[in-house]
């Protein structure tokens, strides 16, 4: 059956929904973001957003993630990463009604969970069906969870203290997150373009997280402590149809200040660029395509295919050149949705440590 590659058919066939034996559609972009997505809400420049309210669900959007990531330091100086996201997709469009109504919910939810150092890396995954009580996320008190995996805490202008936690195969992790620093909206005041023909997403972070808890590594446990970044974004349509898949970084600097830079690729190689540089005191300057260089300089053979692990990062404006490296070229994410993922190191003008997302190779 060749519906597997499709992120739609896939997520119905795997939670036994018919899928005819018939060819499925062309996928564009990755996971089939760049299709139409008609019936859905737009992501339109002008609206404010607002909290607490934008922490919770928009059912009326297609897709939506609540994202963490952490780079974390063992009681021994070993380096560790984070990552935890829960993924809602809507097969079809509702209010937020509707997509609470038990069975008739058309809201699907997958969570991805991973925990990697130099030597190992690993990963597992959740799906659920909503409005059931298996996933979803609550504003007051905040809890975003799928199954026994749950983000939550307070739902205010930091979205902090939040408590993180999940598990998987020989791997697990409970931490908590504090900051005292608002939130950053990314690109113009939230609304992120992501490409020159007018896709877009609401788009938040916070990189100011504070890091303490403790992991657990094949039945080890460690004491931990560092830095996280919380990402949250909606859509319908974050790609073009010509976009394949994206290359992104969050930073944190040593100097105190935090960089997120992005590259969505085209298959006409007229890759579109996007970016935010993020002062310790929380002023944003968001980067315009021109603005940022974004290198690949080094692949590695992972999961059968050629990854840029390696990177030259440079932001002229703010006299950023930087070079990374992955604390482990093999983290691949061997999900529904495949992917790679994993904490990264910087050094050059600047120095520090982050994590880089690539997707659609």
């Amino acid at each position: 059956m060749k519906c597997k590659g499709h992120l739609l058919c896939l997520l119905a066939s795997l939670l036994l929904v018919a899928c005819e034996p018939t060819p499925a559609p062309e996928m564009r972009g990755f996971a089939g973001l760049g299709e139409a997505s008609e019936g859905f809400a737009a992501v339109v420049s002008g609206r404010e957003l607002r909290f607490p309210e934008d922490h919770a669900a928009h059912p009326d959007y297609r897709i939506e993630w609540w994202y963490v990531t952490a780079n974390l330091v063992d009681q021994q100086g070993k380096d560790w990463g984070v990552q935890w996201t829960l993924f809602r997709q809507a097969l079809q469009p509702q209010t937020a009604e509707q997509a609470e109504a038990g069975w008739n919910s058309a809201q699907v939810w997958l969570g991805h969970a991973a925990l990697t150092h130099a030597g190992g890396h690993r990963h597992a995954d959740r799906l659920a069906r909503g409005g059931v009580g298996h996933a979803g996320v609550r504003l007051q008190p905040f809890a975003a969870w799928i199954d026994d995996w749950q983000l939550q805490g307070q739902a205010n202008q930091r979205l902090s203290p939040l408590q993180v936690e999940a598990k998987g195969e020989d791997f697990s992790y409970r931490l908590q997150l504090d900051s005292d620093q608002p939130l950053v909206l990314q690109g113009e005041r939230g609304f992120s373009r992501k490409s020159a023909a007018g896709q877009a997403s609401w788009y938040y972070s916070q990189p100011f997280y504070r890091v303490t808890g403790e992991i657990t590594w094949q039945g080890q446990q460690h004491q931990v402590e560092g830095q996280a970044w919380l990402d949250r974004e909606w859509s319908s349509q974050p790609l073009a149809a010509d976009q394949q898949g994206w290359d992104w970084f969050s930073l944190h600097l040593d100097d105190g200040n935090k960089l997120m830079l992005f590259r969505l690729r085209s298959a006409t190689g007229a890759h579109y660029y996007s970016g935010t540089w993020i002062e310790a005191n929380g002023q944003t300057t968001p980067l315009s395509p021109e603005q940022i260089r974004m290198t690949p300089e080094g692949n590695t053979r992972v999961a059968g295919r050629n990854l840029p692990t390696r990177w030259h990062l440079q932001v002229p404006s703010q006299g950023l050149d930087i070079r990374t490296r992955a604390l482990n070229e093999q983290a691949w994410m061997d999900t529904g949705i495949s992917y790679w993922e994993g904490p990264v190191r910087a050094q050059g003008s600047h120095s520090g440590v982050g994590y880089l997302e690539m997707t659609g190779y």
